[in-house]
């Protein structure tokens, strides 16, 4: 098993309410690598979009859990967003930029394409039925004087 130096690890209500908590929480657990203002604005962003996927996708607005585990080692932070909901049948579709199964929402079709840009790393992975698992990664640069700290 991969050693990590710090984990968090938080479930909660799919509701739309409990978002801007994930973006938060997750916000609070990386601070302590002492993150640009533009590296803790991405991952907050990348964040949202997962959970907003969640609650908009895979449950449909019904009543289900979201799951986000955080993980340092180093330099780098993970973040974990797992559902349980339908799942997604082509990950490959639903990864095109512009993409929406819920034109009739008016939404974008970005979700996964920001969490892209804004991560070093995303991986997606989903099974019909069973929920869907979105694994970023992201490098903090750590970069003298601009911190999170700093700034406060």
């Amino acid at each position: 098993m991969e050693h990590f130096n710090n984990q968090m690890v938080v479930e909660f209500d799919s509701v739309s309410k409990n978002e801007s908590f994930a973006r938060v929480v997750v916000a609070a657990f990386v601070a302590r690598l002492n993150p640009t203002l533009e590296e803790i604005a991405d991952i907050k962003t990348a964040v949202s979009e997962a959970v907003t996927n969640s609650i908009i996708h895979a449950y449909e607005n019904k009543d289900g859990r979201i799951r986000i585990e955080t993980h340092i080692v180093e330099d780098t932070v993970t973040v974990i967003v797992t559902d349980y909901g339908m799942g997604i049948d082509n990950i490959e579709k639903a990864m095109e930029p512009m993409y929406t199964s819920k034109p009739e929402l008016e939404r974008s079709g970005m979700g996964f394409a920001f969490m892209e840009a804004f991560m070093d790393e995303l991986f997606v992975e989903s099974e019909v039925g069973k929920g869907t698992t979105v694994t970023m990664r992201k490098v903090i640069r750590q970069e003298e004087g601009s911190s999170l700290e700093e700034n406060n």
